[in-house]
């Protein structure tokens, strides 16, 4: 893997790099309008922070440390790079890094077709790190309620990457191969 940092992305699908587009392949069936998968995104994020917070609220009752959880609330701006910097790793070519702050927006891009598993793997990878992880380490050690409280923010942070992951275990059938192609995902099933 080769990380190529872009800049600033000026929010034009046809700038960003990919491979070759596939004649027979099927574009996944995802909300077209970006401002409806913000909203479906953020709606889900909330939710499932609210269903991991209340399995720590009372294991973690009588351990609160409101340090620890001030400190965690900055911490998911604090891993937005690391987050990528995970997704990037996953692939085993060129990936490009880019940003636009002003919309909100840090990602990665590599043009390389990968399974179905890896795709679900490179999607999750930061979310179990960032998230899941520091969350159940959490929950084993409630006086360490700054990993109970990184953990329920940053799980809840995925809800794109879950987004993604439900559309490839949803729609891809047995042997297909993914891949992007500007801002949306396409599978398709190699010729034997």
């Amino acid at each position: 893997m080769k990380l190529h940092y872009m800049g600033k992305f000026d929010l034009n699908p046809e700038s960003l790099p990919h491979g070759e587009h596939k004649a027979n392949a099927v574009a996944f069936r995802e909300a077209e309008d970006s401002r409806k998968l913000g909203i479906i995104a953020n709606i889900a994020s909330v939710i499932l922070m609210l269903v991991l917070a209340v399995p720590a609220f009372f294991r973690c009752r009588g351990q609160w440390n409101m340090a620890g959880w001030v400190l965690a609330c900055f911490t998911p701006m604090a891993i937005l790079f690391p987050h990528e910097l995970l997704h990037g790793l996953c692939f085993r070519e060129d990936v490009y890094l880019y940003t636009n702050w002003k919309q909100g927006m840090l990602f990665v891009v590599g043009p390389e077709d990968m399974s179905k598993g890896r795709f679900v793997f490179m999607s999750l990878l930061p979310n179990l790190v960032f998230g899941v992880i520091p969350y159940l380490v959490g929950l084993l050690f409630p006086h360490l309620t700054f990993l109970v409280a990184m953990g329920v923010l940053c799980t809840g942070m995925g809800a794109g990457d879950y987004y993604n992951v439900f559309n490839a275990l949803t729609q891809m059938p047995r042997g297909a191969r993914t891949y992007l192609y500007g801002f949306h995902s396409y599978w398709y099933l190699p010729e034997q």
